[in-house]
């Protein structure tokens, strides 16, 4: 008799194996198609090999006691993708659509932080800068597991979402990202979060560069920073790297399959 075979790893990534045999064909995704408009072209993309990134949408970015708050900027542009995910996340969630929440955690030693990056954001070495404590709550800026790095409240975060920590703009510098990704057998990508111009547009353009299927849902996307920095980001995304749709075209086309 033929022993029974195991699975070893992540579907669809996985082997079965057993004292003899390793399957290694890797059983297919069941395809899900749906067309999505873009601004620049209507998509026929597979949301069986899909997935969002919400980028550092947390408290110091979005909250008025946060981090930004506390230095003058007015967080209220950061805090708009959070009714149009609201709405989005209960759908995607409802067709088994990964969600990933990409937030910016350091370590509280920082020691894997430059002090080129610590200079990006504490330009004087007087300022509030990554680690140091909040004016209001004493929460360290940016620190893995205080309150100033957690996502904000109004966004709930489900047991099976996954979860990844950055250091950097970019959510694939030095961290799983990407193999967490190939093991889903991801290959589209939804991006949200702020700051649209910063961390979500360095992180869209690393996944361009891997190979991933870039889609920017611009109503699930912000940044305090100026106007035109927005519209240069929008048009480097649909001239670069991928394309820009919404949440609401994004609804509409899996609602309509």
């Amino acid at each position: 008799m033929n022993e029974p075979l195991h699975i070893l790893g992540t579907p669809p990534n996985a082997w079965q194996v057993n004292a003899e045999i390793a399957d290694i064909t890797r059983s297919p995704l069941k395809p899900h198609i749906i067309t999505l408009p873009t601004e620049t072209k209507t998509l026929r993309l597979d949301l069986a090999k899909a997935a969002l990134l919400i980028i550092d949408m947390q408290n110091d970015f979005c909250h008025p006691d946060g981090w930004l708050a506390s230095i003058g900027v007015d967080v209220n542009p950061a805090r708009s993708p959070i009714a149009p995910l609201q709405n989005l996340l209960p759908q995607l969630r409802s067709h088994h659509i990964p969600i990933l929440w990409v937030n910016w955690g350091n370590r509280p030693d920082l020691l894997n932080i430059s002090a080129g990056l610590r200079h990006v954001y504490n330009p004087t070495g007087e300022g509030v800068g990554l680690g140091d404590p909040l004016p209001k709550n004493n929460a360290p800026v940016l620190t893995l597991d205080s309150w100033a790095a957690a996502v904000v409240d109004e966004l709930e975060q489900k047991p099976e979402d996954i979860r990844i920590h950055k250091y950097r703009m970019s959510g694939f510098w030095d961290t799983p990202l990407d193999s967490i990704l190939k093991n889903l057998g991801k290959t589209t990508l939804f991006f949200a979060g702020v700051n649209i111009d910063q961390c979500v547009m360095a992180t869209l353009q690393d996944a361009n560069f891997l190979s991933y299927d870039c889609i920017l849902l611009q109503d699930c996307a912000a940044t305090t920073s100026p106007e035109y920095c927005l519209q240069a980001t929008l048009y480097n995304v649909k001239q670069c790297f991928g394309f820009v749709s919404d949440s609401q075209r994004l609804k509409a086309g899996i609602k309509a399959e």
